[in-house]
């Protein structure tokens, strides 16, 4: 059977390298889905291009689009301009790579759904090599693991963004609360949205957090514009290194963070196809949130230097009213990007569950509900010790974000592609070993500095 597998998936392959679409595209016209694996059934609450776009964008931003003044302070004002589109060249043909082998192993197991990132690994090893078949569990439980570490994360960091701007506003106000009485108030709008069980319906959600996102972004640059000259250019490191570099690299993957959003949100379109076309879903939307951390990075460094947060917001000046009114909208924004975040991982956590437990067969939707009801408050509870933004955004983005956005995928393609004569050609190997160079630089510098810099705040 595997042989099977084996020859079948040889006949597609070389078409799938030069153009994976195309395939998808041939499929859908004969009234299959490529990615369900299934020529008649269609998925249910299919999202149009605007709205995966939509959600794209809000996985994609979050904490990370208002520390980018604190990473542009870490990479310099060259450097980081420099690098930070190279790494989303980068993350954009990772994520390329992922939905080839996404794509590939579906055509090779009949009767799925659809893959996601975990089960798209344990396939590709499972159809891969003969001597790595043995380890597709395995790398399908460590792909797992890296996920619920990256999204638990997120969700935490984001109670602590809102909760500090909160608080600064609070006490301006003459509301004397402390910061875990603040956090407490926030749990509330957290799990409301995060008991719902379909991106479908977290839609509106996702979209007044989008709206809020940017007007929070734009009121604050034009804060910072009209706050003064701005200070002259050369008054900022336009190059950094050392120590500040691996911290750029930690907070630049962490804000490329929708890597995991990648696989479910294709899978849930309409017309997947138009994922990854050349102007589709993944490279309007990379793009424009590229060019938004870029300027936006820019600006809060030359505007605010060496002082600059690891929340732009929490550079304005709480006194002002209209201040004020930003730091709230902003962290609203910010935090609505929590249920999007929630939904990755409690869709890694619950069919284990769901399969393994009698109770949670028989009160299925009872049992999710205490599911998310506990995960919100974990994330709540490990909110509550954090004791820097910057730097955990930094270690959780050098230690997990990279190797889900650089590191799996390339040992996704090695394996497809060892699978088809020639294919691994000279620019295959030198192409994914140079990503995997920089990857584990990222990973060993950017979390040893995350960590020091820690110890020293619990100090």
């Amino acid at each position: 059977m595997a042989r099977t597998l084996e020859i079948t998936g040889r006949q597609n392959d070389k078409s799938l390298e030069k153009n994976p679409e195309r395939f998808t595209k041939n499929v859908t016209e004969k009234g299959a889905d490529p990615e369900n694996g299934d020529p008649v059934r269609r998925r249910g609450h299919e999202t149009s291009e605007l709205e995966a776009a939509t959600h794209l964008f809000k996985g994609s931003v979050g904490a990370g689009l208002f520390a980018m003044g604190d990473c542009f302070k870490n990479g310099g004002l060259a450097g980081a301009t420099i690098l930070l589109p190279i790494i989303a060249v980068m993350c954009v043909h990772c994520e390329r790579m992922l939905i080839r082998g996404s794509v590939l192993a579906v055509e090779r197991t009949p009767g799925v759904d659809f893959l996601d990132y975990p089960e798209t690994v344990e396939k590709c090893f499972e159809h891969g090599p003969r001597p790595l078949r043995k380890m597709s569990r395995v790398m399908k439980l460590i792909v797992e693991m890296f996920l619920c570490v990256t999204q638990f994360g997120f969700c935490a960091i984001y109670f602590v963004f809102i909760t500090e701007n909160l608080h600064q506003v609070l006490q301006q106000n003459g509301i004397v609360i402390s910061m875990s009485m603040v956090m407490l108030i926030t749990l509330l709008p957290a799990m409301i949205p995060s008991l719902m069980t379909n991106l479908k319906y977290i839609s509106p959600v996702s979209l007044f957090a989008n709206v809020a996102l940017l007007f929070g972004l734009i009121a604050t640059l034009t804060i910072a514009f009209s706050d003064g000259p701005m200070p002259s250019v050369g008054d900022r490191h336009l190059f950094t290194g050392g120590a500040q570099l691996a911290l750029f690299f930690g907070t630049a993957l962490f804000s490329y963070e929708g890597i995991a959003l990648i696989l479910p949100l294709r899978n849930s379109m309409r017309r997947p196809e138009k994922f990854s076309t050349r102007f589709g879903v993944l490279n309007s939307t990379m793009f424009f949130t590229t060019a938004l951390f870029i300027f936006t990075g820019f600006v809060s460094y030359v505007r605010w230097g060496e002082e600059v947060a690891g929340s732009i917001t929490l550079n304005l000046v709480v006194e002002e009213v209209f201040s004020q009114v930003v730091k709230v909208i902003a962290a609203l924004g910010v935090f609505l990007g929590y249920p999007i975040q929630f939904f990755v991982m409690i869709k890694i956590l619950w069919p284990p569950l769901k399969r393994s437990n009698n109770c949670t067969q028989k009160y299925p939707i009872t049992s999710q509900v205490c599911l998310r009801f506990f995960m919100v408050m974990m994330t709540f509870g490990v909110a509550l010790v954090v004791p820097k933004l910057n730097l955990f955004i930094s270690l959780i983005g050098a230690l997990c974000s990279t190797c889900l956005a650089f590191v799996i995928p390339v040992l996704i393609d090695f394996v497809t592609r060892a699978q088809v004569p020639k294919a691994l050609g000279v620019w295959s190997y030198i192409k994914n070993i140079l990503i995997l160079t920089v990857a584990v630089l990222g990973i060993v510098t950017g979390t040893y500095q995350s960590i020091v810099e820690i110890v020293k705040e619990f100090k």
